[in-house]
C-alpha cells in the first residue's frame, strides 16, 4: 500500500468521479484508475461502484476514515519536516564541559540568540563522557567536550578538533609546590589531589596518566564545578590537575598559584615515561544528519568562529 494510492482513493471519494479526481490531482484518469485498482488488489475488496458516478462500496466506506487519518498524518509530518529544514525548530540543546561553558561559550550564546530569537537555546554543563552519551542518545544536538574516541568514532558522528590545551597544576599561593616555575612530576605525585567526579573525562585522563608512569593517584575529594575546585584548593595542601581553560578565572586570584608541569625534576634526573607536553583535545561534536538543520549548523559555525585559535590556547596567552 502506497501513499499515492490512498491519495487517489480519497480524491475519487471526495469528487465522486475518476475524471474529476484526475483533474484535481493533475494526472491522467488512467493514472488514478491504476492507483485505485492497485489499492483494491492490496485490500482484496472493490472500493467503488463504477456505474455512472464513483460511489463507495462497503469496503470503501470502511477504508475512508483510515485513509483520511493516514494522509493527514503524512501532511502534518511533511509540514514539521519542512519547518525543520527551514530552521523553525522549537529548541536547540547543547552539552558542554564546564571550562568551555565558562570561558568560550558566552559570546556564542549571545550571538545565536540574536540570530535565532525564536529558537529556545538550552545549554547544560556536563562531563565529557556524559555529554557524548546524551548526544548519542539524541537528547542534545551538539556537544563541546574533551575527545573520547570510544564515542566519537561512530560513523554517524561529525567531529572537529577545536584546540589542544596543556594540563596545569592549581594550588594555594603558599603551597610548597609554588616555589617551582614548572612542577616536576616526582614532586607533584606526592600531594593529595582534588579530581572531577566519575563520568568526567578529566578524571579518567588523570588516572590514565598516573597509571602510565606507575604512580598512585591520591585522590581525596571529587568535585564537579570549577568554583569548588578553587575554593577547596586555596585552603591547604590539596592540588588539582586541570586544563588551561579551566584556570582562566584563577589567574588573577592572588590566593592561588598555577604552574605548568615538567617531565623531569632537574637536569640530572631521569625523565619519567610521560609525554612532557601533556594536553587534552577539545572537540565539537554532532551527527551528520543534524548539520542539515540550519540552527544547528549555525551554532556549529559560531563555535568555530568564536573559540580562540589553537596557538593562543597552547601558549597560555588567553587571559594573561
Amino acid at each position: 500500500m502506497r501513499l499515492e494510492q490512498l491519495q487517489a482513493f480519497l480524491s475519487v471519494a471526495e469528487t465522486g468521479s475518476f475524471q474529476q479526481a484526475a483533474r484535481k490531482c493533475g494526472v491522467t484518469q488512467s493514472t488514478i484508475s491504476r492507483q485505485v485498482q492497485g489499492l483494491e488488489a492490496e485490500v482484496g475488496l472493490s472500493l467503488f461502484h463504477r456505474a455512472g458516478s464513483a460511489k463507495l462500496t462497503v469496503g470503501g466506506e470502511r477504508l475512508l476514515p483510515h485513509a483520511r487519518k493516514i494522509c493527514q498524518t503524512w501532511r502534518n509530518a511533511a509540514v514539521e519536516l519542512g519547518d525543520l529544514l527551514a530552521g523553525k525548530q522549537p529548541e536547540l540543546c547543547v552539552a558542554a564541559i564546564h571550562s568551555v561553558c565558562a570561558a568560550y561559550l558566552p559570546p556564542v550564546l549571545q550571538r545565536f540568540c540574536r540570530d535565532y530569537p525564536e529558537v529556545q537555546l538550552r545549554v547544560t554543563a556536563l562531563g565529557s563522557d556524559r555529554a557524548l552519551k546524551v548526544l548519542k542518545d539524541g537528547l542534545v544536538d551538539i556537544a563541546v567536550v574533551m575527545n573520547n574516541r570510544y564515542f566519537t568514532q561512530a560513523p554517524e558522528m561529525l567531529v572537529e578538533v577545536l584546540y589542544n590545551e596543556p594540563i596545569e597544576v592549581l594550588m594555594a599561593a603558599n603551597h610548597p609546590l609554588a616555589v617551582y616555575d614548572r612542577v616536576p612530576w616526582p614532586e607533584l605525585i606526592r600531594y593529595p589531589q582534588v579530581v572531577f567526579k566519575d563520568g568526567y573525562g578529566m578524571q579518567r585522563m588523570v588516572q590514565e596518566q598516573f597509571g602510565r608512569i606507575g604512580a598512585k593517584l591520591h585522590a581525596v575529594l571529587e568535585l564537579n564545578t570549577l568554583d569548588a575546585f578553587r575554593g577547596v584548593v586555596r585552603q591547604g595542601e590539596l592540588i588539582a590537575l586541570l586544563p588551561h581553560s579551566a584556570l582562566i578565572e584563577a589567574q588573577g586570584d592572588r590566593t592561588l598559584a598555577i604552574r605548568p608541569i615538567v617531565a623531569k625534576e632537574n637536569s640530572n634526573s631521569k625523565v619519567l615515561a610521560i609525554d612532557p607536553a601533556w594536553t587534552r583535545e577539545v572537540v565539537l561534536v554532532t551527527t551528520h544528519d543534524r548539520m542539515q538543520i540550519p540552527p544547528i549548523a549555525h551554532f556549529w559555525n559560531l563555535v568555530r568562529e568564536f573559540v580562540p585559535p589553537l596557538d593562543v590556547i597552547k601558549l597560555g596567552k588567553l587571559g594573561n
